[in-house]
């Protein structure tokens, strides 16, 4: 007998029934595995390769001895012997044992380019302490052998010599001592820099203020750090007890919000009374009042039209709470999970502090590449200043681009790489029926299966985000160029783009972070995991948008919580050591850290709690808790589950009683007639 699963041997028949299998998803949590998106892990591959490219064209060029070694303003490189530059006087010279970067004019700054504009030369030794005269620089040549001058002049006519005043350094020279690995003559008198710090401090209108604020800061520095150090044990602890109090929260939440909308509805209603009555005053029959009748009557109209829309919001609003407050009850229940998540992986609490360190040696890496572009290239002269300066031209100009692609892209990348790491190891954390079993390390689990499968979709994730970012960015550094230039159609339309980017950026964010569970549940591409994901979220819309909402704002009010402790914390510190007179400053200092912190480790509860409904929605679809179907879910999100089971069938059987009662009053005879 066939097999009626198998299809017939109508072609037609066989093709809808293929079609039919291909496009059913078949969910199987951490069977199988396999490599995913492949060409675009050798594409970034091949990105990265080029990444390096730059960093080894800027060394074989020269730019990066350039950069720590420094050059003089003929093209020379400080500390080695160099070759002749077409059409550049005094190059080629030998400075092998002339180490170190001397400006003639250190002072000679300009903020905007945030570079000195004075000629530099290659010396043997900074001067060690401050020369008046023509004599001192000359007897400062003749006994070191460091010639300050111009390379054409010679030490022992520095005094006499008619050009000492454009070639050789402004009277008097400041004493000054090398920068470490840098090897650019700094003088210790930084007075001279005083432009830069009026740049800086340029709100501060008094200068014994400012100093005040500097002296604080110096003489808390202690509390400081013990504040900061309180603000990350108090994060650390608020991941844990925060299923204890979600709660609280979110009915503290519900609360405030109802109270709130129910007293500025009143509080409407009420004005819209009062100015009713005011209108209907008989002294406001005079002729000369109509203008002020009319007036009050508009104001009237407007409050009536606020009263009856902040009504109309509160019952919608109302309608909703009521609506969603089994939704309510899933958040509180997900967050409970989230906190057995972060018990059972304490490792997930490292992952802000890796992924910042990871990041940070990348930024420092890049910065340092950039640099090096920026003494790279070919020798041109500047026409305003007669000096030899390195850029970058024609199509190497395109480097800089390149550059700062991969500065994006490969950021995006290494916050995609946290994100796959979490979502891996809460979706093993999910799917392991015995707990007890789960791997040792299930995150470091995670981190080898991205390494060998995943690679690819993080890459092609990372990447559709660089795409949205890189023309924000752009927009947003033409706005800020043009502020004060365009006009307000212009500058309306420039910020209506940033922000529709904005949110676009935000929604494939948030789809990025399920595809990526997705994938590490069922081992897909990117898209695929995408789509997968996306139509889990449609058909659950109601609940994300519940979790979202509330969960976000209870997030929240946890940072609000560590801020305001760690605050408080610090006056109680401040206050006892009577010393310090000022406290805004420390203070601000401490709660902007205990945000960021606070900030950092919510947002991986954050993601653990996303994962984790992705999990529970797809359990939930595909499972009904009968043998060979059983649910993956914890304890706290079965007995959501069976509560709202109950209180389905308690509604069923309401109607099926009231259908039974219409059905009885239908059969029952009329009353005779007479």
């Amino acid at each position: 007998m066939m097999d009626p699963r198998r299809p017939s041997a109508n072609p037609y028949t066989s093709r809808r029934w293929a079609k039919v299998k291909r496009t059913k998803r078949e969910w199987r949590p951490l069977e199988d595995r396999s490599c995913t998106d492949l060409p675009w892990f050798l594409l970034f591959v091949l990105f990265c390769v080029g990444m390096g490219g730059i960093c080894g064209f800027t060394v074989v060029t020269g730019g990066a001895a350039r950069l720590v070694l420094g050059y003089d303003s003929y093209g020379n490189t400080c500390g080695q012997r160099n070759e002749q530059l077409q059409g550049v006087r005094l190059s080629g010279l030998d400075h092998t044992d002339r180490r170190f970067v001397f400006f003639l004019d250190p002072c000679n700054i300009d903020i905007v380019q945030r570079k000195i504009k004075s000629m530099a030369l290659c010396v043997t030794e900074c001067p060690g302490e401050e020369l008046h005269t023509y004599g001192d620089l000359k007897r400062f040549a003749m006994i070191n052998g460091s010639e300050l001058c111009s390379y054409e002049l010679a030490g022992h006519k520095y005094p006499g010599h008619p050009d000492r005043f454009t070639k050789c350094p402004k009277l008097p020279v400041p004493q000054s001592k090398p920068l470490p690995v840098f090897n650019r003559c700094t003088p210790i008198d930084i007075s001279c820099y005083a432009k830069f710090a009026e740049a800086v401090v340029t709100f501060v209108s008094d200068d014994s203020l400012l100093h005040r604020l500097i002296a604080s800061i110096a003489a808390s520095k202690e509390i400081i750090i013990g504040l900061c150090v309180l603000a990350l044990v108090l994060s650390m602890i608020l991941l844990v007890i925060i299923r204890y109090i979600s709660a609280v929260l979110v009915w503290i939440l519900t609360g405030l919000v109802v109270l709130g909308s129910l007293g500025g509805t009143s509080i409407l209603w009420w004005l819209y009374i009062d100015h009713r009555l005011s209108v209907k005053d008989p002294e406001a029959e005079e002729v000369e009042q109509e203008q002020e009748e009319e007036e009050a009557k508009d104001k009237t109209h407007a409050l009536m039209i606020y009263a009856i829309a902040a009504t109309i919001f509160t019952v919608i609003l109302l309608l909703l709470m009521l609506f969603m407050r089994k939704r309510v009850a899933l958040t509180i229940a997900l967050f409970r999970v989230a906190g057995k998540v972060f018990v059972h992986l304490p490792l997930l609490v490292l992952q802000p502090f890796l992924t910042f360190i990871v990041l940070l040696l990348f930024w420092t890496y890049w910065l340092l590449v950039l640099l090096f572009l920026g003494t790279s290239g070919n020798p041109i002269q500047n026409e305003e200043t007669g000096l030899t300066e390195f850029r970058l031209t024609g199509a190497l100009q395109y480097l800089t681009w390149y550059h700062t692609f991969g500065l994006v892209w490969i950021s995006e990348f290494i916050l995609a790489c946290q994100q796959m790491t979490i979502a891996g190891a809460v979706v093993t954390y999910y799917f392991t029926r015995d707990k007890g079993r789960l791997p040792i390390t299930p995150i470091l689990s995670s981190v080898l299966r991205l390494a060998r499968y995943h690679l690819g979709t993080v890459a092609k994730g990372s990447f559709i985000i660089t795409l949205v970012k890189i023309p924000r960015l752009v927009l947003m550094y033409v706005h800020n160029q043009l502020k004060g230039k365009e006009n307000a159609f212009a500058r309306c339309m420039l910020k209506a783009c940033i922000c529709c980017l904005w949110c676009l950026e935000k929604c494939l964010n948030y789809l990025n972070q399920n595809a990526y569970a997705a994938t590490a549940i069922n081992s897909t591409s990117f898209c695929v995991s995408a789509r997968d994901a996306f139509v889990i979220l449609v058909e659950n819309a109601i609940r994300v948008a519940a979790i979202n909402t509330i969960g976000d704002f209870v997030l929240f009010l946890g940072k609000v919580l560590i801020v305001t402790c760690t605050a408080f914390a610090g006056v109680l510190a401040l206050n006892y050591q009577r010393d310090y007179s000022e406290w805004v400053l420390p203070l601000l200092l401490v709660g902007l850290f205990a945000f960021l912190v606070a900030h950092c480790f919510l947002s991986v509860f954050e993601a653990v709690v996303d994962v984790l409904f992705l999990c529970f929605a797809i359990d939930t679809k595909y499972n009904d808790g009968t043998p060979g179907r059983e649910f993956y879910m914890d304890k706290a999100l079965m007995e959501f589950v069976e509560n709202s089971r109950k209180s389905a069938a308690a509604v069923e059987r309401g109607r099926g009683r009231a259908r039974e009662e219409a059905e009885l009053t239908a059969m029952a005879p009329g009353p005779s007639s007479a």
